[in-house]
């Protein structure tokens, strides 16, 4: 952040909420004989950690198993360096999961269509959270298999199309288009294994024009931690900044993910304010990235203009009650052939055996699919 940035978050509207204090991190000293172990019920308190510790979808003897095998890569890359088992999994891949970003694609063309540059901002970063309540799931997608695609029609017009271009290390690319914009993606992932959580940070690039405002937009995501990766229930956070800039202009919006403090506090909360070229703030932005977000004109303070009220930008849609992996409807699009184009690729990921068989329920063959498809190589 820029010293005026620094101004806006310390004097500004949201200084009562920044001032809380940061993550909680609770250690468990002792616990099954692993010392340090890092614990962390979103919940809860520190107390209750060793409790928390006991909860999850892994067995004991499971637990104690995998830990044996990963202790020795705590503070590794572990990117593509562990086989892990299909258990964890959901009936998707990291290409399908790319697509997610799609499903409220509708705020890029309000974006397009709004001549308030500020406002493009807001509606282009709103988009930009939105995907943060699928990414809460906790189930891992399938590694893309070098070669593999992902494609998808039938959604606001768009035309979605991704591609595994690199194994070791994963990378992958994607391309999204409508009438309204064009979105590009190079997905690379940098990850640190802590113990029972794992540090996740997007090194990619992500482009986003709007056709008929002329407009580039680059996006900066925060990095993610998934938490009790082992041991208690996992649970995932993205604490830290998301900056997209207005390449065009200059103008740029920056938003905090607040981290999870004490008995839930601040969980999901995302604040900030969209910025001119000069660096004045213009609009504020509130929400959780778990429900909505709404923005309000500010003054050169950061705070609220008069006679302004909250506008409600974006909110999440309903979703199945129950569903065993926590997708939302529009995820079960994605792997539905009814978003399909008529000619679909043999690599497409809805067609591999492993994900498929998964989506069925059929857990030993989902394992042994996997097993045949990556060989050598690490899902």
């Amino acid at each position: 952040m820029s010293s005026r940035d620094e101004k806006s978050a310390s004097s500004g509207f949201f200084s009562a909420i920044r001032n809380w204090g940061s993550a909680v991190h609770k250690s468990v000293n002792g616990l099954l004989g692993y010392e340090g172990l890092e614990v962390i019920n979103p919940e809860g308190g520190t107390e209750d950690a060793e409790a928390e510790a006991q909860r999850g979808r892994w067995k004991q003897e499971d637990r104690d198993s995998y830990w044996k095998m990963m202790h020795k890569y705590v503070g590794s890359d572990v990117t593509s360096l562990v086989t892990l088992p299909v258990i964890i999994f959901e009936p998707m891949t990291m290409l399908q999961k790319m697509a997610e970003l799609m499903e409220y694609c509708y705020l890029l063309d309000l974006a397009d269509e709004c001549e308030d540059p500020y406002m493009q901002l807001v509606y282009a970063s709103s988009w930009a959270i939105s995907v943060y309540f699928a990414y809460q799931r906790t189930w891992k997608p399938f590694n893309p298999i070098l070669g593999e695609t992902y494609e998808m029609v039938n959604h606001g017009g768009i035309t979605f199309i991704a591609e595994q271009v690199s194994h070791h290390p994963p990378m992958s690319a994607a391309h999204a288009e409508n009438e309204h914009f064009i979105y590009d993606i190079t997905s690379k992932l940098k990850t640190k294994f802590l113990g029972n959580s794992l540090e996740v940070y997007p090194v990619g690039r992500t482009r986003v024009t709007l056709k008929k405002a002329g407009v580039v937009l680059d996006l900066v995501p925060p990095p993610t931690k998934v938490n009790n990766l082992i041991f208690g229930r996992t649970w995932v956070d993205s604490p830290g900044e998301m900056i997209m800039t207005n390449l065009t202009t200059g103008d740029k919006v920056v938003l905090y993910f607040q981290p999870c403090g004490w008995f839930g506090a601040g969980r999901y909360e995302v604040d900030g304010y969209v910025y001119d070229a000069e660096e004045e703030p213009k609009v504020l932005m509130t929400g959780k990235w778990s429900e909505s977000m709404s923005c309000q004109p500010c003054d050169h303070e950061g705070e609220p203009l008069p006679g302004t009220e909250l506008k409600e930008v974006w909110r999440v849609a309903a979703t199945p009650e129950n569903d065993k992996y926590q997708y939302t409807y529009f995820a079960h699009k994605i792997n539905s052939f009814n978003t399909a184009p008529k000619k679909l690729l043999a690599s497409d990921s809805r067609l591999r055996p492993d994900r498929y068989a998964l989506e069925k329920g059929d857990m030993s063959k989902a394992g042994a699919e996997k097993s045949r498809s990556y060989g050598s190589w690490h899902g």
